[in-house]
């Protein structure tokens, strides 16, 4: 059975670094706080107006050559040119998401170049008022009116190796994962799934690995108001029985 992961996700404004809630940007928890080497895997998000700049660029840069872990990166990613252009500056993994609203052929370029292992998609959702998911892009900002289920669908079949699941309404809520819809996609779904949103504590981690199939466990925020490490964590999860990478 593969070792179930920790994923960290760090996400940037005009080369700065910030935690988010839903995407908004919020400056007063920044700090140096990552255990960066107890880490299975880094995720590297831009979320600037101006995506891909060169502050950017040398950020994945940077740590492409100061970590030894792979190093994934998203944000603004729309043509081969930006692909090519993030795996020259050391990125593992990209990882895709609004561009295939308009370009899904875009998925399928990239992973016969550098393979579906190499390829992350998002599935960003949120609840409607009827109670049911719908896919946003760009940010969270537009609805494209899709189901998880087909978004999903879309991304394999194009060559994605991976989804990337995150329920926008849980982003920095530190209230729990929607375990609902990711044991619906990783029971529909055969694909390694990674899921983020809403981590808060221990025991929220332990719940997502003990009732979903999910391959990863992606967070952010809960490292801006701990100094408890990635280290306790997989303890932690070590002593309740989760196959975890140590």
């Amino acid at each position: 059975m593969l070792k179930k992961r920790l994923i960290i996700v760090l996400t940037f404004n005009d080369g700065v670094l910030f935690r988010t809630k839903k995407f908004i940007p919020d400056y007063r928890y920044t700090k140096n706080f990552v255990d960066l080497w107890k880490a299975d895997e880094i995720i590297l998000l831009d979320i600037s107006k101006k995506k891909l700049s060169k502050k950017f660029i040398d950020i994945v840069n940077f740590f492409s050559k100061n970590c030894f872990l792979p190093v994934s990166v998203g944000g603004g990613i729309n043509n081969l040119k930006s692909v090519d252009l993030l795996f020259k500056n050391g990125a593992d993994k990209i990882v895709l998401n609004s561009s295939t609203f308009k370009n899904s052929k875009l998925i399928k370029n990239a992973s016969d170049i550098y393979g579906s292992q190499a390829i992350i998609h998002s599935v960003d959702i949120k609840k409607t008022n009827k109670n049911k998911y719908t896919v946003m892009i760009n940010n969270g900002k537009f609805d494209t009116n899709l189901s998880p289920f087909q978004w999903a669908k879309i991304a394999i079949d194009n060559g994605a190796g991976e989804l990337l699941i995150n329920n926008i309404d849980n982003d920095g809520s530190l209230s729990g994962f929607d375990i609902d819809i990711i044991k619906k996609l990783s029971k529909k779904f055969k694909s390694p799934m990674l899921a983020l949103g809403g981590g808060g504590n221990w025991e929220h981690f332990l719940e997502l690995f003990k009732k979903t199939d999910i391959s990863a466990c992606c967070t952010q925020n809960i490292y801006h108001f701990t100094n408890t490490s990635l280290s306790s964590l997989k303890k932690y999860l070590q002593v309740n029985k989760i196959n975890i990478r140590m």
